[in-house]
């Protein structure tokens, strides 16, 4: 075994390195105007004057000395030279110019005469062999390197985009010594590049030819990066894309283009998020700011999927206190130590209690008198709801109630309801129970001085509960996947979404409102399960079936967002409107709530009768 060398040892070998650096320029140096002069007689040694021959030799000893002291300065002695890269060849031009210059100069100042294309074809000589020699470790390293990956099997990639993010990601993977990817073409839109080369890649055709030279080049890895393209654009792509058996990675953003911070770490897989084809709602972070700063924020279900989401949004804008009410006390437990580790300096209380004790409603509001509230808590499932009609109706309707009335009582200002796509024209118990909701808060609404308002959105991406969950376990359990129609659609946000939408509905509201966020076009189902099925790696029907399991109880093809009767209204985020309510008789509706709380008390098996007879919206499948 090679015992390590001692840093005695090390030393006397970078210093014997430099001496030899240091004779090596002298002497080339020197030998590169020799050869401009040989050059500029044609290479005739016969043509060129004895008084040139002379002139240059006297200039030796001083041009010497200008050299070493020069590359000195330029620290062309201190550099690693196996890992040198633009700063150090840039170093070495300048230097070179210096040095050349100072040869003319002194040349005239001395009264020593070469010819003057000479003086230039010198100066050219010598910044190739100085530039030859510091990066010739360089060459000999990427040349064993390369031979040792050619003896291993190479994964051809694809770059889709020849902007400056894909440039920066090839030159990465020419960069990289020990990867076993090497990229073998590039795609882009932009018809005028097509025929053309990025650092030595041809760039092959546009998006359509996307799957021709997967073929051709036997591409098994394809990386997206076009950080500036829309949700839309990006999501055709990778539509493209997904129909090859390819590996996928996209580039983050442009904040890490921008930055200088993409590289070959940075690249992520393409998420289930990538291919919805909608551009990120954006809020303006000032209004949140304006009203949730500095003010008792309580958040009821704070541990839930969609209330998690909210309490992490809330703290980064600075309350003065937040609340966490929860049941499950599991939730409640990971959101809390979660807030204590990213804000330490946050006034965080965590309770645990349920929306239909009132009492303890009455205890929490009396004790910290919140001055907004973001009422998350919620029975959610549709199926499970179906076979449970008085859970809806006693968790959803009369937890709402609870903590609405407790608002009213202790003045808070804002009252924030998370409602769903489901509650409108709803078929199932759960759509009704939230259509419900949505109906309660439009009657307490100008009783008091609290602003109440809902704000209704579709699916949520990785929600609790949510489908694409689901899918995921069933595609690592090996399938199948289980899709309730072919045709089932579905609108989808992001929580980050939804959230951002709930807080930018509180800046905006001013009581009675429903707003509703601009979710794009719908997305089927079946594509989606086909898709996550591709991501993972597998081909859909192949390797992992798909099995249609009918419609469940109380579930519809599409979901509606806004009801046929309510109007829209914009606001000044383009991506979110106000719906009109719907008139209804609010005395006779809330007349009808002690009655129907009785009932879901008693667990009557009517519940979904007696909610159809309240809610006219509701259209109840008969069994």
């Amino acid at each position: 075994m090679n015992e390590p060398k001692s840093n005695k040892t090390r030393k006397r070998e970078f210093v014997l390195t430099q001496i030899l650096l240091g004779i090596y320029d002298v002497v080339f140096t020197n030998l590169a105007y020799a050869i401009g002069i040989w050059i500029r007689f044609d290479f005739n040694l016969a043509a060129i004057g004895a008084n040139f021959l002379e002139d240059w030799l006297k200039f030796i000893p001083l041009y010497a000395m200008i050299v070493l002291f020069t590359f000195y300065m330029f620290r062309l002695y201190h550099s690693i030279w196996s890992a040198a890269g633009v700063n150090e060849f840039a170093r070495i031009v300048f230097a070179s110019i210096i040095t050349a210059a100072s040869y003319v100069i002194f040349n005239m100042v001395l009264g020593f005469r070469l010819p003057r294309s000479a003086y230039f074809i010198g100066a050219m000589v010598q910044t190739v062999f100085v530039g030859f020699i510091r990066f010739l470790p360089r060459i000999i390293l990427s040349f064993k390197a390369r031979r040792r990956r050619s003896a291993a099997d190479f994964v051809n990639v694809m770059v889709i985009g020849a902007g400056s993010a894909g440039q920066m990601i090839i030159r990465e993977y020419k960069s990289a010594k020990e990867l076993s990817e090497k990229v073998v073409c590039v795609i882009d839109d932009d018809q005028v590049k097509v025929g053309r080369y990025v650092e030595g890649v041809p760039i092959v055709g546009n998006r359509h030819d996307i799957m021709a030279n997967v073929v051709r080049y036997d591409v098994k890895k394809i990386i997206v990066a076009i950080p500036s393209a829309s949700k839309e654009q990006r999501r055709d792509i990778l539509s493209i894309c997904q129909n090859t058996d390819c590996e996928l990675q996209i580039v983050p953003g442009l904040y890490q283009l921008v930055n200088g911070e993409l590289n070959l770490d940075s690249l992520r897989k393409v998420e289930i998020a990538d291919l919805l084809g909608r551009d990120a709602i954006k809020v303006n972070l000032d209004e949140i700011m304006g009203y949730v700063g500095d003010r008792v924020i309580m958040v009821t279900g704070g541990g839930g999927s969609i209330g998690s989401e909210l309490c992490r949004q809330i703290a980064a804008h600075k309350p003065k206190r937040l609340i966490i009410f929860d049941i499950y006390e599991n939730n409640a437990y990971d959101i809390q130590q979660e807030l204590k580790r990213k804000c330490p300096d946050l006034d965080l209380v965590t309770l645990i209690g349920s929306v239909r004790d009132a009492e303890k409603l009455d205890s929490v509001f009396a004790t910290y008198k919140p001055d907004i509230v973001y009422h998350a808590a919620a029975h959610k499932h549709v199926p499970l709801m179906e076979d449970s009609p008085a859970e809806a109706i006693k968790n959803n309707v009369f937890g709402t109630y609870n903590t609405a009335k407790a608002a009213i009582k202790y003045g808070v200002s804002k009252f924030v309801l998370i409602s769903t796509d489901k509650a409108v024209n709803p078929t199932n118990i759960m759509g009704a129970s939230k259509r419900m909701c949505e109906m309660i808060i439009q009657s307490l609404n100008g009783t008091s001085d609290t602003e109440f308002v809902a704000v209704r959105f579709g699916n949520v991406l990785g929600s609790n509960g949510s489908v694409i969950p689901l899918f995921k376990k069933q595609i690592e359990e090996g399938g199948p996947v289980t899709v309730t129609h072919p045709d089932i659609i579905r609108y989808f946000m992001t929580i980050e979404e939804a959230v951002s939408l709930v807080l930018q509905a509180g800046a905006y509201a001013k009581g009675g409102e429903i707003f509703v966020l601009d979710m794009g076009s719908p997305v089927k189902i079946d594509d989606l399960a086909r898709n996550l099925i591709r991501l993972a790696g597998y081909t859909p029907d192949v390797n992992i079936k798909i099995v249609y399991t009918g419609l469940r109880p109380g579930e519809k093809l599409y979901e509606e967002l806004l009801m046929s009767e309510e109007g829209m209204k914009e606001t000044n985020n383009n991506r979110i409107f106000i719906g009109k309510p719907i008139d209804f008789d609010e005395k006779q509706f809330l007349g009808s709530l002690p009655e129907l709380r009785e009932a879901a008390y008693r667990n009557e098996a009517d519940m979904k009768q007696r909610v159809a007879s309240i809610v006219s919206t509701y259209h109840m499948k008969q069994d």
